[in-house]
C-alpha cells in the first residue's frame, strides 16, 4: 500500500503504477484528497491517493488459499496413513503363532488368546478413534473459518457457524437474526447452499454434510416422517411402494427414513421423464441377496 501525492489525479495514478511496478488497470485506488487550483494561486491543493496492487493481493489470497489446501491434505493424508498403519499393526499381531505344542495347554489358552486378541483390538481401535477425532477436530476448526469467511461477504446477518466432523460427514450448524432469508422461500436458499457446500467439501475433503439452520432440518425431517406413515404402511402391506415427487434436500430426507425403516429392501431415488424425483422401495434388494 503506497500514499501518492501528484498534482492531478492521472498524474498520482501514473506514480503510483510506477512505485507498485503494475499496469494502471491493476490498481486499487482510494482517493484522500482531490486536487484544486484554489483562487489566485493560494489555497491550491495536490491530488493524494492511497494505491495497492491487485496483483499483490491476488497472490496473498492465493498463498493463504494454498496453505489451507496443504494443511487440509496433510490432515486427510495423516487419517489414511494411520488407518493403514493400525490395520497393519493388528493383521501382524493376529498372524503371530502360538508356540505351545501341547494339546492339554493349547486347550485352556484357546480362551485367554482370544480375550488377548480382543482387549489388543479394543485397544488399538480406541487409539485410532482418538487419532481420527483430534485430527477431525482440526478439519472442523479449518472448515469453520473458512465458512465464516465465505458467510462474512454476504448480505446476511448470520452470528453462529459452528461445524463438526464426524464419520465422513461435516455437520453445519448456522444461526442468526437473517437466518430465515438464509433459508429461503420453501427453502430453495437451502438447497442451492447445500449443493454448494457438499460439492466444496465432498471434492477438496472427501466430506458429505449435514446442514442446519436454525432448525429448519429438523422441521423438515419432522414433516417427512409424517408424510412417508402411509408409505411404510403400504410397503408393509403390498411389500412395495414409493413416495410422491419431492423437492431438494426432502427428497434425501425421505431415503434415509426409509433405507432405516426397511433395512432389507430395496430402497433407492429414482428420476422421472420430466427431472422429478422420488423414492422406490420393492424387493428386488432380497432377490440379488438369494
Amino acid at each position: 500500500m503506497k500514499k501518492v501525492e501528484a498534482p492531478t489525479l492521472e498524474e498520482a495514478y501514473q506514480k503510483a503504477a510506477q512505485v507498485l511496478e503494475c499496469s494502471i488497470s491493476e490498481l486499487q485506488c482510494e482517493v484522500v484528497q482531490h486536487p484544486s487550483k484554489g483562487i489566485l494561486g493560494f489555497l491550491k491543493k495536490s491530488a493524494i491517493i492511497v494505491a495497492t496492487s491487485k496483483k499483490t493481493s491476488l497472490s496473498k489470497h492465493e498463498e493463504k488459499v494454498s496453505v489451507e489446501e496443504s494443511i487440509a491434505s496433510e490432515i486427510i493424508e495423516t487419517v489414511k496413513s494411520e488407518t493403514i498403519k493400525k490395520e497393519t499393526e493388528t493383521t501382524t499381531i493376529k498372524e503371530t503363532p502360538n508356540k505351545k505344542d501341547v494339546v492339554l495347554d493349547s486347550f485352556f489358552e484357546a480362551d485367554r488368546v482370544v480375550e488377548e486378541d480382543e482387549v489388543l483390538e479394543n485397544e488399538l481401535s480406541e487409539e485410532k478413534n482418538e487419532e481420527e477425532s483430534v485430527i477431525y477436530d482440526e478439519l472442523a476448526h479449518l472448515i469453520e473459518d473458512q465458512l465464516k469467511e465465505m458467510l462474512s461477504h454476504a448480505c446476511f446477518e448470520i452470528d453462529i457457524v459452528e461445524v463438526d466432523v464426524r464419520d465422513n460427514t461435516a455437520l453445519i450448524f448456522i444461526d442468526g437474526e437473517d437466518a430465515a432469508l438464509l433459508i429461503g422461500k420453501e427453502g430453495y436458499r437451502y438447497n442451492a447452499l447445500s449443493y454448494m457446500l457438499f460439492n466444496w467439501l465432498h471434492t477438496k475433503y472427501e466430506l458429505f454434510i449435514k446442514l442446519e439452520i436454525a432448525e429448519f432440518l429438523t422441521s423438515q425431517q419432522d414433516m417427512i416422517r409424517n408424510y412417508i406413515k402411509p408409505v411404510i404402511e403400504n410397503v408393509e402391506k403390498y411389500g412395495k411402494g414409493k413416495t410422491r415427487s419431492l423437492d431438494g434436500i426432502l427428497v434425501q430426507i425421505a431415503l434415509e427414513q426409509l433405507r432405516e425403516a426397511f433395512p432389507d429392501k430395496y430402497v433407492a431415488v429414482k428420476t422421472g421423464k420430466e427431472g422429478n424425483k422420488f423414492v422406490v422401495i420393492n424387493e428386488f434388494n432380497n432377490k440379488s441377496h438369494a
